[in-house]
């Protein structure tokens, strides 16, 4: 399977990335950076929540940049951290 297909699930919060998180990298899942993932079966996610969008598409660009960088070094997005 190529990654010329993906899913992208924006989520209400922590808990609820948290959550598809593991269940979509259980038995034999990858996890990759930035919010991105493979599940079992190949097809690639991306997860993240909701706050997120709201910090990197914000009107404070300084907040934005620092919400990007932060970002870039994780791999399942943890917004407590950003």
């Amino acid at each position: 399977m190529t990654e010329a297909v993906s899913i992208s699930v924006e989520t209400e919060d922590q808990a609820e990335t948290d959550r598809l998180w593991s269940a979509l990298t259980a038995d034999g899942g990858e996890e990759s950076h930035c919010a991105w993932l493979k599940d079992r079966y190949g097809l690639s996610w991306q997860v993240y929540p909701k706050r997120l969008t709201e910090l990197t598409f914000g009107a404070d660009r300084e907040v934005a940049a620092k919400a990007i960088a932060a970002m870039m070094k994780q791999r399942k997005i943890d917004i407590a951290a950003i």
